[in-house]
């Protein structure tokens, strides 16, 4: 077999979570081919909740901003009853900032929006999405993939050390390489739609369920940063569901009771059977699975885009990491990491369902995925007396800091970049230096950052002497005290950041 590649990783399938992969590769130098077997980019809203945590992210990508702009927050929920009167709540339980987590409500933007800003800056960086390209088989051996892939009337072969079936919940990937999907239907089927619609008010999402019938409700929303609402009701299994204009102006007033709603254009629509399901595998040989070729889950509490956005954010930097010489084993770590967590949000999203049925679901802080840690993962090692109160494997809060110079800046702003970062914390002395992927920072009376505020000490409760190492995901790697530098080194040579080339921004 020959051994001319083409790329080192091969994507298959660009929604949010083959573009964030994408994004990983391109600003690490790592080449790579993102296919798609549409024509054009999808244009529906299938998922458009942003949950703090891929703010995060989307901070460290470099898209924050521009998907606050695009988007917005949540609308307020107006619940009409029968007699005509409605009371307006909140969607989701309203959570303050704190300097240690400074995203705290969930932004809606549709995802098709979402996708054009990862593509924009896919292209910032020099990538882009090649569309119209169909995957029809592949396969394996010990140095790496050949692909067969159609497009047109020609078939073209491309050959990379790594694929990566980012395709979505029927993924010819998973299915050919025979990883089991076990879950199950979940007795409930749904209309989803993106319209032109007069005859309501944009300041509110509307809830209808006349009779008190949750099966006959219909939630009406306006689709923050476009002109469009979104419809989505359940519907019976064996239900015929008209997705036309007319069909949904019908659809509407029989849910609500009111006649002078009017669905004036269908942008994108769907009918759909809700599933939980989740792979017995993200791996198979020289390729994984991310997102929905992975698991998927009903909508209720927004977790699938969000769960997917981050299994890519995972897995980029580990397999950059191993195609510049790191372990292999480092890539065990993927699967370790993000099935358990697949899993609960599986949970999480089908008791939501069940609440939803009963109308009386609530989103809290559970939904936020700010919790969620790798204590158990073979990168999280803590090796100090004491016990930080953000120890290794759970997520790196931030702190504004002050730096030397006078300037105030943010623990976030230091890890931002595919880097590593070594956070010393008043320690007088540089024992572990910087290098390519890695950044040193000390913090404290004679560091470039000072904790003007106390909430990097509030954050972390490290011990003057200690450490923290932050993986390039925004994950605590490990807990040192400083002076044991040697320990330090030996799990950096476990990554093998002691010979990485310099990675680009």
């Amino acid at each position: 077999m020959t051994n001319d590649f083409a790329a080192d990783v091969l994507i298959c399938g660009a929604g949010a979570a083959g573009l964030t992969l994408a994004i990983e590769f391109a600003r690490r130098g790592v080449s790579f081919r993102l296919i798609d077997w549409l024509n054009a980019p999808f244009h529906g809203s299938r998922g458009k909740g942003i949950q703090p945590r891929t703010q995060e992210i989307f901070e460290d990508l470099g898209i924050l901003d521009k998907a606050v702009a695009a988007g917005g927050l949540y609308p307020r929920q107006r619940t009409y009853r029968d007699d005509g009167s409605y009371s307006d709540t909140d969607m989701g339980e309203i959570i303050q900032p704190t300097p240690a987590e400074p995203y705290h409500l969930a932004l809606m933007v549709p995802q098709f929006i979402t996708e054009q800003i990862l593509r924009s800056r896919l292209a910032e960086l020099g990538g882009r999405v090649e569309f119209g390209l169909e995957l029809k088989g592949f396969e394996q051996d010990e140095d790496g993939v050949t692909a067969f892939v159609a497009h047109n009337e020609r078939e073209e072969i491309i050959r990379a050390r790594w694929l990566i079936g980012a395709d979505g919940g029927k993924s010819f990937v998973r299915r050919s390489l025979g990883i089991g999907f076990p879950g199950s239907t979940l007795d409930a089927r749904a209309v989803v739609a993106d319209v032109d619609l007069s005859g309501l008010s944009r300041e509110v999402a509307h809830r209808f369920a006349r009779g008190g019938d949750m099966s006959l409700q219909i939630w009406i929303g306006p689709l923050a940063g476009t002109d469009l609402f979104q419809i989505q009701g359940p519907v019976a299994q064996e239900a015929h569901v008209d997705l036309t204009p007319a069909g949904l102006t019908k659809f509407v007033s029989e849910r609500t009771g009111q006649s002078d709603v009017v669905v004036r254009a269908v942008y994108w629509a769907s009918d759909y059977e809700m599933n939980a399901r989740l792979a017995d595998s993200y791996r198979s040989g020289r390729a994984f699975l991310v997102g929905d070729a992975a698991h998927v889950h009903p909508p209720t509490g927004g977790q699938g885009l969000n769960t997917s956005v981050q299994d890519a954010y995972n897995l980029g930097w580990k397999l950059s990491a191993v195609l510049r010489g790191a372990p292999v084993r480092l890539l065990d770590s993927y699967e370790a990491e993000r099935r358990p967590v697949a899993a609960t949000m599986l949970g999480l999203a089908s008791r939501l369902l069940d609440a939803q049925k009963q109308g009386e679901m609530r989103r809290g802080r559970d939904v936020r995925q700010l919790d969620i840690d790798y204590p158990f993962s073979g990168l999280s090692l803590n090796c100090t007396a004491t016990q930080p109160s953000v120890p290794a494997g759970t997520r790196a809060p931030d702190a504004p800091l002050r730096g030397a110079g006078g300037q105030i800046t943010r623990v976030f702003d230091l890890l931002k970049g595919p880097h590593w970062t070594l956070l010393a914390y008043e320690f007088p002395k540089q024992t572990v230096k910087s290098r390519a992927g890695l950044h040193v920072h000390r913090i404290g009376s004679d560091g470039e950052f000072f904790d003007a505020w106390q909430h990097f000490k509030d954050a972390y409760s490290l011990m003057p002497g200690e450490c923290v190492l932050v993986r390039p995901d925004g994950y605590v790697g490990a807990v040192f005290d400083a002076e044991r530098d040697e320990d330090i080194e030996s799990y950096l040579a476990g990554v093998n950041l002691t010979s990485l080339q310099e990675e680009r921004r």
